[in-house]
């Protein structure tokens, strides 16, 4: 598994940066399309609504400017033309100011084009109007005439321009549907992409957490199993490792410790049969010591030889003990160097809680963003409601930037929610090495109670080694002590006795491990059988590791009885 080939450190912030980096790019893309919306918003309501509203009031204006030049052909006193000549001044005026606003807000050369066809024919109908004006002002014999011109010249060229004023209308309305659909496709384009990415995020995440997790989650179960079966003391599993991530070197160390457990209970039980087999043949030369207390005299020489080499094989079993004693003292210390290793997987999985609990935070922040969003999409709802029916499209974009600010939010809510699943499966994972590192601890506390025992062990071949010595002395003078070989035989077969049941102690404890035939084969071997006639050279014992403490109730050998002897 690829994974595996990570380590867990790299594995999350590897994650984590690609969900960063997709929820940086939803809010990028959210971000530029709620730009373009509110950049078409804008043109709709600082170009095209304000041009229609202006070419709107110079068409009204226009049309009073054209009935008070109606009514004053029409109108016959004084006053009254007078009262349509200022109308029709105040409306010129009027139309004046209402064409230099216009002009500001045109945006193309086809509006600019139609805005300079306007005034050209628009001062074409100033010239009609006076035309009408004089001639109305003339008296009752021009009134006809002054009708002729009014609904003549005048009224087709006044039509010209409101059909200029119309198409400049029918542009600004064009222009402005235009960015109203521009506007609803950015819209749906971003609802789109958001809805995409999010379901990309949120779905990337669910399988990278699923991965991740499984990765770390099988090993660690592998390696509490591995413990486990340690701890029945079965030392026959085979570890496969795999990989190159922490839990992996975890189970690469329980391999070796297990590998060093089966090599180190091997030579204990070797060595137990080979203290069972030493004590055997003491108690059978004890026997033969009481059996040629007769011929002592005759034998002294060949008896005196053989104490020799046994005194030189209890010296060996002593130094082989201490060594022994060494390897165990080393598998401790790789026990306990196995037991840092846990903790440290414990100490990891905490930094892991801690990484995902900052990524809950800032899910928190992108849903106080979103929040924010919808509050501002809000306040602009109700401004385009008081803007009343002018304001009614951007009330629709606002509403619709509502909606995909609230859509931001649910999807930051549930990566949070997802996130929070993680960060459970994370403190699941601290447990179960927390547990791991608990087992290791009894581990060790085993394999130290291993090393007191072979210490024991080794403490008394060094005594036995002491008490072989003085037999070999007090041999050179079994020629004048015969009267007192019973007793000294007596002590030396509960002595052997003692030893005998030590060995078989320790065989039974080390009998709790299993461990692969090759490792755990045993030959023991068989008592030698007692010879009174003749007695040759015997073989020297094998090395152990081991301290054998003499039984409680049996005799113990003095040193006011060798001085005796």
């Amino acid at each position: 598994m690829f994974l595996r080939l990570l380590s867990i450190r790299t594995r999350l912030i590897a994650a984590f940066i690609l969900l960063l980096l997709l929820l940086s790019t939803v809010a990028a893309i959210g971000s530029l399309q709620i730009a373009r919306v509110q950049f078409n918003a804008n043109d709709l309501g600082t170009n095209w609504l304000p041009s229609t509203n202006a070419l709107a009031s110079i068409r009204a204006t226009a049309n009073e400017a054209r009935r008070a030049t109606l009514r004053h052909v029409i109108e016959e006193s004084v006053p009254g033309k007078q009262a349509q000549e200022e109308a029709l001044a105040k409306a010129e005026k009027a139309l004046e100011s209402e064409f230099s606003t216009y002009e500001k807000l045109i945006s193309s050369p086809e509006e600019k084009k139609l805005y300079d066809k306007m005034r050209v024919i628009w001062d074409a109908v100033v010239l009609e109007d006076r035309k009408v004006l004089e001639l109305s002002k003339a008296g009752p014999e021009q009134s006809a005439q002054a009708r002729g011109q009014a609904t003549g010249s005048a009224t087709q060229v006044f039509t010209d321009f409101m059909d200029v004023v119309g198409q400049d209308i029918a542009l600004n309305q064009e222009g402005g549907r235009k960015a109203t659909e521009q506007a609803e496709k950015d819209y749906h384009l971003a609802l789109y992409l958001l809805g995409g990415l999010a379901t990309l995020a949120v779905s990337l995440g669910a399988v990278l957490a699923w991965a991740i997790t499984r990765s770390i989650t099988e090993p660690l179960h592998m390696a509490v199993s591995v413990a486990d079966t340690v701890a029945r003391g079965d030392l026959t599993a085979s570890i496969v490792v795999q990989g190159r991530d922490e839990p992996a070197r975890l189970l690469g160390a329980m391999r070796d410790m297990n590998g060093k457990l089966r090599e180190i209970m091997a030579s204990i039980r070797l060595s137990s049969d080979s203290i069972a087999t030493g004590s055997s043949e003491i108690a059978s030369g004890s026997l033969d010591l009481s059996q040629r207390t007769e011929q002592q005299a005759s034998n002294l020489e060949e008896t005196a030889a053989s104490m020799e080499e046994l005194t030189a094989t209890v010296r060996t079993n002593a130094d082989t003990a201490q060594q022994a004693s060494k390897v165990a003292s080393a598998a401790s210390a790789s026990a306990a160097e196995g037991g840092q290793s846990v903790a440290l997987v414990v100490h990891t999985m905490q930094d892991i809680s801690q990484a995902s609990r900052k990524i809950a935070e800032i899910t928190n922040v992108i849903d106080a963003i979103a929040f924010q969003t919808n509050i501002l999409a809000l306040n602009a709802a109700v401004e385009a409601a008081r803007a009343g029916e002018q304001g009614r499209g951007f009330a629709v974009v606002a509403s619709e930037v509502r909606a995909l600010a609230q859509r931001s939010g649910t999807a930051a809510r549930e990566i949070k929610e997802l996130i929070g699943a993680n960060l459970e499966k994370v403190e699941q994972g601290t447990q179960v090495a927390t547990r791991a590192g608990e087992q290791m601890g009894r581990i060790v506390e085993q394999v130290r109670s291993v090393d007191t025992m072979i210490g024991e062990i080794s403490s008394a071949s060094a005594e036995q080694a002491v008490g072989i010595r003085q037999v070999g002395e007090a041999v050179s003078q079994l020629d004048q002590m015969t009267q007192q070989n019973a007793a000294l035989v007596e002590q030396s077969s509960a002595a052997a006795g003692s030893l005998e049941q030590q060995a078989a102690s320790l065989a039974q404890i080390v009998s709790t491990f299993r461990m692969h035939p090759e490792h755990g084969a045993s030959h023991p071997a068989a008592p030698r059988a007692a010879n009174v006639q003749a007695m040759g050279p015997r073989q020297a014992l094998p090395a152990i590791q081991a301290r054998v403490s003499p039984a409680r109730g049996q005799p113990q050998v003095k040193e006011e009885e060798w001085a005796a002897f």
